[in-house]
Formats: structure tokens, sequence, C-alpha cells
């Protein structure tokens, strides 16, 4: 909160998601997050998070910690979180970012402190997603599906 909460001399992009197994559309959904500001902030759900959202019994896949490690490592990201919570609302409300970025299969209505960022000033941005780039598809396709 000290460094990308309110009072910030620079423009927040906040995105949010599980980022279970990190694929290209990740990479260049989080790119082109980057590029509306100054900082990028990704808070990444929890464990216990992504299993309230009903992805399936053996999700994630992955560890929070690992995953949010992962996409630190990312160049466009410049900080990352963990959040426990079933969505960010309360996260978007104390920082207050200039930008609130979601994947094209959310609508801005759907998009939880859409409206906390629009009172302040700030944007909302929907980004297409890539087609064909899942997790859900790719950890299908891994379990030998098509």
């Amino acid at each position: 909160m000290r460094r990308a909460g309110p009072g910030r001399s620079f423009r927040l992009v906040f995105t949010n998601g599980c980022f279970d197994l990190l694929h290209r559309g990740h990479v260049e959904y989080l790119n082109r997050a980057r590029r509306m500001g100054d900082a990028l902030l990704v808070a990444v759900n929890s464990d216990a998070s992504v299993r309230r959202l009903g992805k399936g019994t053996d999700r994630p896949l992955v560890d929070e910690r690992s995953r949010a490690a992962v996409v630190a490592a990312l160049e466009c990201v410049d900080m990352v979180t963990i959040f426990d919570e079933d969505t960010p609302r309360e996260l978007v409300a104390e920082l207050q970012p200039d930008v609130l970025v979601k994947g094209g299969d959310y609508s801005e209505d759907e998009v939880a402190g859409a409206d906390l960022v629009r009172a302040r000033g700030g944007r909302v941005e929907i980004v297409s997603l890539v087609p064909g780039c899942s997790t859900s598809a790719l950890v299908e396709r891994i379990r030998g599906g098509r």
C-alpha cells in the first residue's frame, strides 16, 4: 500500500487472476495491460480463492506463492500481491488504481471494483483474449483430451 496506494506519483494499472499455468494468453494480456500506465500491479488469487471459483477440485495446479513468483518474473509486471477474497474489490478500493484491466471473458459491468475506479475518474479496460489460449484448455490437453 505504501508503494502503490493513494498518494503515489505514477499511473497505476491493476489486474487480477489465477495465473495457474502461465501461457501465451496471459503474457500478451499482461503486456497490453502494462502499456496502459506507468506500473502494473497484478493481484493473484490465493489457493483458497481459486478453489472457491469452482475451476475444479484439483485446482489450482500450482501453489499461490509459485504462481505469484512466476508472474512477478515477467518484465511487464512491476508488483504482485496475493489476495484471499472471492473478488479483488476491497483491494481495488484500497489501492485506487487509475486503470482497471480484465480479460475479454468479462464485461465492464462484471469487473469487481469497476464502479469504484470510474467514480474516481479512472478507466476500466477489457482486453481481448488470445483465441485458443486458456489454462482450462491446456489442462484438458495435458490430461489427454482434445
